[in-house]
């Protein structure tokens, strides 16, 4: 066979573990860019690596520097989304590249697409024209959500990103997390994204401690996998869309690790690990509403799943 050029990874997976099966999966039905995360993250973490994610991304961003193109599969099309663009961003993020010129034009992308008090609506009008998920709604004047807002947010503060537009959205992370009485487990998720990168930490923890008692006392967390019915499923979630101490906190770093016990948190971890499916991907737990997003989507929550069991710590 005629050499390609392409020098052999340094590493790889031991044959029929989690990784080995994982990269199976992966390698048989991610798009270019889950591929290209994977190596990095599993296979090959230099420059040259990073460098290909970021090639990967680029295909996805538009002439307004924000993404679309079905970077989240749930919403089709080319136009620009908030949701799309921070999914960019959480990419950027892990692979070192959230920084520069890069993130100044999304940046302003964000400015344009956000409401005058500086929070990201989820979904623009534009995707009216698109198809998109029958449970994500599409309205002429989108209000601004903690939802698209927090995770943009913290994330650019993690990365110590100043940038104007940011001020304003962190006055209204501010708001919306302090004011919460009632939630359900995506916005939670997206305060602890927020908390877990804004600079004033003490203010921070004590609005995660306030926001941990809100999950387990509206049981917003599966805290024993193998009572499942005994924890609700939010209202216009799909049948079984649970939610796991793991999901709000990624990283035992997270101010949301202390939510939970370490015998909560052991349970859960082992949930997901043991929640690989045969054909060596995880599966989704949403509604499923197209074949093409789910194959598209499946092995985004792959690899994640994957770096949060390394992050404890599980062996791969």
């Amino acid at each position: 066979m005629a050499e390609t050029g392409a020098s052999p990874l340094p590493s790889s997976p031991s044959a029929r573990s989690p990784l080995s099966r994982a990269a199976s999966f992966v390698w048989l039905t991610a798009r270019v860019l889950e591929q290209r995360r994977f190596a990095y993250h599993f296979l090959d973490s230099s420059s040259a690596a990073a460098d290909a994610v970021e090639t990967a991304l680029a295909a996805y961003r538009n002439e307004d520097d924000g993404y679309g193109c079905a970077l989240e599969p749930d919403l089709r099309g080319p136009v620009s989304q908030p949701l799309h663009t921070g999914h960019a961003l959480r990419v950027l993020d892990s692979i070192g590249r959230c920084s520069g010129q890069r993130v100044e034009r999304i940046c302003r992308y964000l400015t344009a697409a956000s409401t005058p008090e500086g929070a990201l609506p989820a979904v623009l009008p534009s995707q009216r024209d698109y198809p998109h998920a029958p449970f994500v709604p599409v309205v002429d004047a989108p209000p601004g959500e903690l939802l698209a807002t927090g995770p943009v947010a913290g994330l650019l503060h993690r990365n110590e990103v100043w940038h104007a537009w940011l001020f304003r959205a962190t006055d209204f992370c501010w708001s919306a997390v302090e004011s919460l009485t009632t939630s359900h487990p995506y916005e939670v998720e997206a305060a602890v994204a927020f908390l877990d990168g804004v600079p004033d930490r003490s203010r921070a923890r004590a609005a995660a401690d306030r926001l941990g008692r809100l999950v387990r006392e509206q049981r917003l967390a599966v805290l024993d996998p193998g009572r499942l019915d005994a924890y609700p499923v939010a209202p216009g979630y799909a049948p079984g869309e649970h939610h796991f101490p793991y999901d709000y906190a990624r990283v035992p770093e997270s101010l949301a690790r202390s939510w939970f016990t370490d015998e909560e948190m052991a349970r859960a971890l082992d949930h997901l690990a043991g929640a690989q499916q045969q054909d060596g991907g995880w599966p989704l737990d949403w509604r499923q509403w197209a074949p093409g997003t789910a194959l598209e989507a499946r092995p985004m929550v792959t690899i994640e799943a994957l770096r949060t069991l390394r992050a404890y710590g599980r062996p791969l």
